[in-house]
């Protein structure tokens, strides 16, 4: 199912030979092995010889090599230097620190340091929130983890994980102008986890935590929500459930069914799909069944965490057992965040008609999506190339922007909703087709719709809280 991607693009140095013919047969033996050419330059034309840089996509390292032979295969041809373009990016990191405020002077340096920000510390000594206004905290946050659960690598410790942590701080910033800092912890220990991020906390204005496995990941937002005055976030949890419910509210419109009583199955029982079982339910979805590595979530099965516990005594109403593949027969909906390959054409031809598949491992889906097309009415995946990726950048940035404009302490359910029916209203009535049910990750209005969502259930929450005090009072 592999297509050639971006995230495996390489430019190979070669010297040709000076014929005009050179480069369209460097082209032909680049397409024969498989590989997509995106660009071909004349670095260096010589009576004697052409050098050119010839980069094209390839499928993995494997391919890439397989390209460097086919070109080295041709008559008078040499492959003289070999580059790997992800990793030219990468070079030095993807973060720099840029002042906000000229230092050109002793007059700035005055203020902007010693002897004037001595009286800015001391304001915020006497009105310790003021620091939301006079510091960083006021549009930071703290991309955290611990590298146990990084994208579907597994447990690679802090140091690897730093480089997907640079590219989310990357797109806080690009997508929302949010300013995010990594934070890759040397622990796997909850306490000491919580420990860190609360003494760290005073630097920002919320945390977004990041590939942090669970079942830990659930105890270690739990109580950072409870003991800090700051929003924290799972993105592997509640961005992927926000993206999920937008696409999946459009793909029923799609196929003229309602969430209430669409059968949803759920495949992969960890954060992203607790969270997403969960915002459906909040949502009104009746007809969930979950399914793990052993099978379907049921309430006859005695479970160790209390995670599945959860999941047992909140799906599955009417006691489904057994595998996956038997939970799909007759579904509506099919969502998958566990992993590659799981089911087949047999198992999606065995769903309802005008069937649902969202095949979101990454970066192999569940399914091949051009297999599930066969049977179903509408297939998202999380990848880039093909139609409906279903991707947390809808969601993430655009979130904390609204959460920092409305200087939010917590995160609800309200606002999780809010931010899915924004991404989800981003594609009309006249543009949605079963190509087209999630707008794309560069449509420069998705932010701004989700943070201005946000920030007003955020207010709304503020004001419905207050009142209650108000009342609790006047009893």
């Amino acid at each position: 199912m592999a297509n050639p991607s971006p995230g495996y693009s390489i430019t190979l140095r070669v010297q040709a030979p000076a014929s005009v013919s050179s480069t369209a047969e460097l082209a032909a033996a680049v397409g024969r092995v498989g590989a997509a050419v995106t660009a071909l330059d004349v670095v260096e034309s010589r009576p004697d010889a052409l050098i050119v840089d010839v980069t094209c996509n390839t499928t993995n390292a494997d391919h890439g090599a397989q390209v460097q032979e086919a070109l080295g295969a041709l008559a008078d041809v040499a492959v003289l230097h070999t580059s790997d373009r992800t990793f030219l990016m990468h070079l030095g990191g993807k973060l720099e620190i840029v002042p906000k405020v000229p230092l050109r002077n002793r007059d700035d340096l005055s203020r902007a340091y010693t002897p004037g920000v001595a009286r800015v510390c001391l304001a915020i000594a006497e009105r310790p929130e003021d620091a939301r206004n006079l510091t960083v905290k006021r549009n930071t946050i703290a991309v955290v983890t611990d590298g146990s659960a990084v994208l579907g690598l597994g447990n690679i410790g802090p140091a690897a994980a730093l480089p997907v942590m640079e590219g989310k701080a990357a797109l806080f910033k690009q997508f929302a102008d949010v300013d995010a800092w990594p934070v890759c912890l040397d622990t796997q220990d909850t306490d000491e986890i919580v420990k860190i991020v609360k003494a760290i906390a005073p630097v920002y204005g919320g945390v977004n935590l990041e590939d942090i496995a669970a079942p830990r990941c659930f105890e270690i937002e739990a109580r950072l929500r409870e003991e800090l005055d700051i929003p924290v976030f799972h993105d592997d949890q509640h961005g992927t459930a926000i993206v999920t419910l937008a696409a999946l509210q459009n793909a029923l419109r799609v196929v003229g069914k309602r969430l209430a009583d669409a059968r949803i199955v759920v495949s992969g029982v960890g954060a992203a799909g607790s969270a997403i079982i969960q915002l459906l339910k909040a949502e009104g979805a009746e007809h969930i069944v979950a399914a793990g590595r052993s099978g379907i979530i049921h309430a006859g099965e005695q479970y160790d965490d209390e995670h599945r516990r959860w999941l047992a005594a909140n799906t599955n109403a009417h006691g489904v057992t057994g595998s996956l593949a038997d939970a799909l027969v007759g579904a509506d909906v099919f969502i998958g965040v566990s992993a590659p390959n799981v089911i087949g054409e047999a198992e999606v031809r065995s769903m309802a008609a005008d069937a649902i598949v969202f095949a979101m491992a990454n970066p192999d889906p569940e399914i091949d999506p051009v297999l599930a097309t066969r049977h179903a009415a509408v297939v998202a995946t999380g990848r880039s190339d093909f139609p409906n990726q279903i991707n947390n950048v809808l969601a993430f940035p655009g979130f904390f922007r609204g959460l920092l404009d409305a200087h939010a302490v917590d995160i609800t359910p309200a606002m999780l909703v809010a931010a899915a029916d924004a991404i989800a209203r981003r594609v009309s009535d006249d543009e949605l087709h079963a190509s087209y049910i999630i707008p794309s990750v560069f449509d420069p209005l998705v932010a701004g719709d989700v943070a201005a969502a946000v920030a007003a259930a955020a207010h709304a929450d503020a004001e419905a809280a207050e009142q209650r005090d108000l009342a609790r009072s006047a009893a």
